[in-house]
């Protein structure tokens, strides 16, 4: 029979008085600052923004050819390459800075840490969007695989900023999984919503999936219409439990659960643009538009919503309104 060495027991011993601690869990305020020296993420859309992930619009724009326009679709683009640009005017760079340049000093004056991404490769034309590569959970970050060929490589710099600020990474979807940030919407701290669509498909969703069931969160899948890309073309919150939606684009089943919550539906007035949609929550009830939505301006006033409108028109051209260019990294309790 084998008889436990001296070293054996004071090993156990050891062990023993030194164990393994699951508790508290790693998304406590305790072991987020014990460990990475910062609460991090997010667990709802609303709540007051402290630090935001952006990338001002620079070089890698020049790389939209503009001798490319695509009459039968009404872009510019390359299919073989992969790139677009949306609609007949080509990027115009200096408004797109000026007015994303607007946007960071709007989020600063809310009191917002603003995140730069610096340097992207030139053929990275979409990477002011950044919401599309990283989804702050509770706790830490999910950064995304984005859909297009082109696009990808944008998770890189993003990974390596959130690395710089120490904000911990609790997932990259990786193997065959599509997510972008775009299409994934708090509706409040123990439900979420995915869009399935052009850029986000099931694996990708149940690679999310995994992480927030951690967390006790539930992850709601709608199916969006056609070839439309993200959620936040047609839902954005705004307030707790006070959504605007375009009722034009909305799945009736998502209307439905929206109701069954409670939540008060704001419509967009079908005359303003449809980027009106494309809007940021800076805290309940206060959000940042684009100043092209008097109509639903006008609504949102009349229900207590407090709107800073900027000009955001060069940049939404490219296909990315405020809410694409801002990815969340912290935010406040929305209660």
């Amino acid at each position: 029979m084998p008889v436990m060495s001296d070293d054996d027991y004071s090993y156990n011993q050891l062990m023993k008085t030194f164990p393994s601690l699951p508790e508290p869990a790693f998304e406590s305020r305790e072991m987020q600052e014990l460990v990475w020296k910062a609460q991090w993420g997010c667990t709802n859309d609303v709540g007051k923004l402290r630090v935001v992930l952006v990338h001002r619009p620079g070089d890698e724009v020049g790389f939209v050819e503009t001798s490319a326009f695509l009459s039968e679709i009404g872009a510019y683009g390359d299919p073989k390459a992969g790139w677009y640009w949306r609609g007949k005017e080509p990027p115009d760079l200096p408004r797109m800075q000026e007015q994303h340049d607007r946007l960071t000093q709007v989020l600063r004056a809310e009191g917002v840490r603003v995140e730069n991404i610096e340097d992207v490769p030139r053929r990275q034309h979409k990477s002011v969007s950044t919401r599309d590569a990283v989804v702050a959970v509770d706790g830490g970050a999910i950064v995304c695989r984005l859909g297009t060929r082109y696009r990808r490589g944008e998770e890189i710099a993003a990974s390596r900023k959130l690395a710089e600020i120490g904000m911990p990474i609790l997932r990259t979807i990786h193997g065959t999984g599509i997510f972008e940030g775009g299409s994934f919407a708090w509706l409040d701290a123990k439900t979420a919503v995915v869009g399935l669509s052009t850029r986000v498909n099931e694996e990708g969703a149940r690679q999310v999936e995994e992480v927030l069931r951690v967390t006790g969160v539930e992850l709601i899948r709608v199916h969006l219409t056609g070839y439309r890309q993200h959620i936040d073309g047609l839902l954005v919150m705004i307030d707790i439990a006070t959504v605007l939606i375009n009722p034009v684009l909305t799945p009736f089943c998502l209307i439905e659960r929206l109701r069954e919550m409670k939540f008060k539906i704001i419509e967009l007035h079908p005359e303003d643009h449809p980027f009106t949609i494309n809007c940021l929550a800076v805290a309940p009830g206060r959000v940042i538009m684009s100043e092209a939505s008097r109509r639903t301006l006008d609504r949102l006033d009349r229900e207590g919503i407090t709107v800073i409108s900027i000009p955001f028109d060069a940049v939404y051209r490219g296909g990315g309104g405020i809410h694409c260019s801002t990815a969340p990294l912290l935010r406040d309790p929305a209660d």
